[in-house]
């Protein structure tokens, strides 16, 4: 079970993921409105594991604390960006690292470029790219800590060899695939 919440003045997408067989789930980037994530929680019965961050930028972490007062769950980020939190970090996230919760295995891929410690959270059948590959786009790499360069080698590296089938699921705007992305997106051409 994978749902996507559109959050806060920009439309930061915050994704829910649950296991419907053990009742455990996560959240990735909850950047705003804890109350309608909480919501979607408390629907769908689940009991919160981990809070994910692609990265520290505020759009996606605005959220984390008032969140993890509510679920108690861990919140896990690449250490290179963990100053962009409110609060510690209950863990940091390496590349290769995997991650168990209810059915749903995860392999942190570390993406560096629209910032430092990006990541990106891979399972079968889907991506969790944050800011770093959107559909037909990359995050912005002009701000302080971006790596236009890095950024593209990262998204060439780790995640175009996962499958042109797999889903991608961004930080911003619609999911696409990886092979729409390998042969549409601007930036990759």
């Amino acid at each position: 079970m994978v749902r996507k919440l559109v959050v806060g003045p920009y439309q930061t997408n915050c994704y829910i993921i649950g296991s419907k067989e053990t009742g455990e789930g996560l959240v990735i980037d909850p950047g705003d409105e804890v109350s309608r994530i909480v919501n979607e929680i408390v629907r769908n019965a689940l009991n919160i594991r981990m809070i994910l961050i692609t990265h520290g930028h505020f759009d996606h972490t605005g959220g984390v604390a008032e969140l993890k007062k509510i679920t108690k769950a861990p919140v896990m980020i690449n250490n290179l960006d963990a100053s962009g939190l409110e609060m510690p970090p209950d863990g940091f996230l390496t590349d290769g690292q995997e991650l168990q919760v209810g059915s749903y295995r995860f392999r942190v891929l570390h993406t560096p470029g629209h910032s430092p410690g990006g990541v990106c959270f891979y399972t079968a059948g889907a991506v969790f790219t944050g800011d770093t590959l959107f559909a037909g786009s990359i995050g912005r790499t002009d701000h302080s800590g971006g790596d236009h360069p890095g950024l593209i080698a990262a998204v060439r590296r780790k995640i175009f060899p996962l499958g042109d089938d797999l889903r991608i699921y961004p930080g911003h705007g619609p999911s696409g695939t990886i092979g729409r992305e390998r042969l549409t997106n601007p930036f990759f051409r």
